[in-house]
């Protein structure tokens, strides 16, 4: 009779087949809340065995509309550190870039390998790092992997391993027929904007504003603070051939 929270549940994918006994036995709901950092994609169990039994729920790091307005952190703070408390609430921007820092190794080295991903620690530093780079650009395979020495198939699996993990957006382009010639590939954003500036080796906010991934990154910052509230909507973006473009659009499911 008590609420029964299971944390990193990806570590023990086992336990889904016990929750789908205890689940059936007693059909209130939100007795049990299960979190975990990959997407149901990876957990297989949890969508073959919780089909009709669960109801998920992403959560983001912390938003503007979370800690901006209170005042216990500033606009300019949230951008440059991004929204992972242990680094926003850090003593000082050398601290929240150490923070990440170990945040990206430990994610590297740790995460991903038990979540099966077999790919070399610093092949994958460095094609993050190059995806931190092309922040806000027009997906390009072919290009993306002749920079890291690697196929396209290989970046393919790469970027599916950084969206399924929930640290890289892939945002398609709109699908309309609007007689103009339309690019057709998404765009790319890394999801938290400390971690674009920890990848770049920007530590302040004077450093941000004197790089090239000063302006997408403060435009991924904002599409990120816009799709957490845009329940119900589909995100693209627009761009011909000719050079017009919106950075987001949004449209009513309905």
């Amino acid at each position: 009779d008590e609420l029964v929270c299971l944390d990193e549940v990806q570590r023990k994918p086992d336990v889904f087949p016990v929750l789908r006994v205890l689940v059936d036995e007693d059909r209130r709901p939100g007795r049990f809340l299960i979190l975990g950092s990959a997407s149901p994609e990876l957990l297989r169990q949890s969508s073959e065995s919780l089909a009709g039994r669960i109801a998920q729920r992403e959560l983001t790091p912390f938003l503007w509309s979370e800690v901006v307005p209170s005042g216990r952190v500033s606009q300019d703070s949230l951008w440059l550190r991004g929204g992972f408390p242990g680094s926003v609430l850090a003593d000082d921007d050398a601290s929240s870039f150490r923070w990440r820092e170990e945040f990206i190794r430990t994610f590297l080295e740790r995460d991903l390998p038990q979540l099966g991903f077999r790919v070399p620690a610093p092949t994958m530093r460095r094609f993050w790092s190059m995806c931190a780079h092309l922040q806000g650009q027009v997906l390009n395979l072919s290009a993306l992997g002749r920079a890291i020495g690697t196929t396209h198939t290989a970046v393919r699996h790469y970027l599916d391993m950084l969206e399924q993990t929930y640290v890289l957006r892939s945002l398609p382009p709109l699908v309309a027929n609007l007689g103009k010639r339309l690019v057709k590939s998404p765009k790319i954003y890394l999801r938290d904007s400390g971690i674009v500036h920890a990848l770049l080796g920007l530590g302040t906010l004077d450093d941000v504003s004197g790089h090239p991934v000063f302006g997408t990154s403060w435009e991924a910052f904002v599409i990120e603070q816009v799709l957490a509230s845009a329940h119900g909507w589909t995100a693209s973006y627009y761009r011909t051939a000719a050079g017009e473009e919106l950075d987001l659009v949004l449209e009513k499911r309905d």
